[in-house]
């Protein structure tokens, strides 16, 4: 694939037409957490017929599961023709939405794919009825609850929260932090090692996921943080006391490793999550370009636009490499996803990483080029700069993705 087919591009338009008529008039609101993004959301699900996509795919998903096989669908061999099918028409909003909200996508990424995607992924055909469902259509909000104060990028060996048998029941207690929609969840994926009693040491324990709802017993979800970007996507901490839970919580109903084991869930959502990562630094790469070249065309300094200059030409050359680039990575996610086939842990924390640091050099620059004006808000660089910094610490910061890449290289 080398570039987008005429129906992508007719979808790109539609989608970047609702963005003109329903986001971009609500961005000082979300920028000032006075409007969470849910009903956004929600709304371009709708419009686009994204909730009844989901609805039939769930039913085929749900089918699959309870005839004894996976959750995946075959492979798309639309992607033979060079058409990204699916893959594409997943990425292409998250791309257009970065241009002005990468919140957005966060929080719509971390409901829908990372805690629906467990759920569905992980989950008896009973709790993807209960759970599952609601998430992928968006009408319900979902958390994704693995990182911890003390963990970090250490999430799993370094994770403290537990879970203890209790007769049939068990009884979480934890705390969670930089929780994804963690203000505004109804259902949260709740990582936390077994405590059995054994001698087996804390790092080595394993690791359960549960299904957790808004309101229960000694669960307490705390206000939206405040933070340096990201606005549009609400942040904060779980803090568990004593919840108690029947088995029906406990994804996939065992503790079987062979039942799903939390270990390798988290894993394979960090796959999924770093690649999504590059579409995200595309879509923000391509909005500081384009307002960097307009800016270099009208910006009269010495009595010549700016672009006419060789160090802003030079910017200006940096950032379309840089675009040319990150977009080769997507295309190439998308003939993958096409083809059935699927990114390794490394390879995807390739992709994360020159995306996420091009994403945020780019925005940098254009700040740069934009002088004093770039620091003010109303110019907005000054937004997609920091909302790009955190490209480079969730999902995995690039110190780690530079671990998993090695770590691939030397053991091959």
């Amino acid at each position: 694939m080398f570039e987008w087919s005429e129906e992508q591009l007719m979808v790109r338009d539609a989608i970047r037409r609702f963005i003109e008529a329903e986001v971009v008039p609500n961005i000082d609101a979300l920028e000032h957490g006075d409007l969470p993004p849910y009903d956004l959301i929600r709304k371009l699900y709708a419009t686009f017929g994204m909730d009844q996509v989901a609805r039939d795919r769930f039913k085929k998903q749900v089918e699959r599961k309870a005839a004894g096989g996976g959750t995946e669908a075959p492979a798309d061999r639309t992607g033979q023709q060079g058409d990204g099918g699916a893959a594409a028409m997943t990425l292409i909003p998250i791309i257009e939405l970065c241009h002005y909200c990468p919140g957005i996508v966060t929080a719509m990424g971390v409901s829908v794919g990372l805690a629906g995607g467990t759920i569905m992924k992980q989950g008896t055909p009973a709790q993807m009825e209960r759970w599952g469902l609601d998430l992928l259509t968006c009408e319900k909000v979902g958390a994704w609850a693995i990182t911890e104060p003390d963990s970090g990028s250490d999430a799993l060996g370094g994770m403290k929260s537990t879970a203890r048998r209790d007769g049939d029941e068990y009884i979480l207690n934890g705390n969670k932090t930089f929780i994804t929609n963690g203000p505004y969840a109804d259902t949260i994926v709740f990582y936390a090692k077994l405590d059995d009693g054994s001698d087996t040491p804390v790092r080595d324990r394993q690791v359960l996921t549960f299904v957790l709802e808004k309101g229960m017993p000694g669960l307490d979800q705390s206000k939206p943080f405040r933070k340096m970007g990201l606005h549009s996507s609400p942040t904060g901490e779980l803090f568990l006391s004593d919840v108690r839970v029947g088995k029906e919580h406990l994804l996939g109903e065992t503790e079987d490793e062979r039942g799903g084991s939390g270990r390798d869930s988290a894993k394979g959502n960090f796959v999924t999550e770093r690649a999504g990562l590059a579409a995200m630094s595309l879509g923000l790469i391509e909005e500081c370009l384009k307002l960097s070249v307009q800016y270099a065309k009208d910006r009269i300094l010495w009595g010549k636009p700016i672009g006419d200059r060789q160090l802003i030409q030079l910017k200006l050359a940096k950032m379309e490499v840089a675009r040319l680039n990150v977009q080769n990575l997507v295309f190439r996610h998308i003939e993958l996803s096409a083809a059935g086939k699927s990114l390794t842990l490394a390879e995807a924390s390739a992709m994360k990483l020159y995306s996420a640091q091009a994403a945020s050099e780019v925005a940098m620059e254009a700040v740069q080029l934009f002088g004093g004006n770039g620091y003010m808000a109303e110019f907005r660089v000054e937004q997609l700069a920091r909302d790009a910094k955190v490209f480079q610490i969730y999902a995995g910061t690039d110190e780690i993705q530079i671990t998993h890449i090695a770590k691939d290289l030397l053991n091959r």
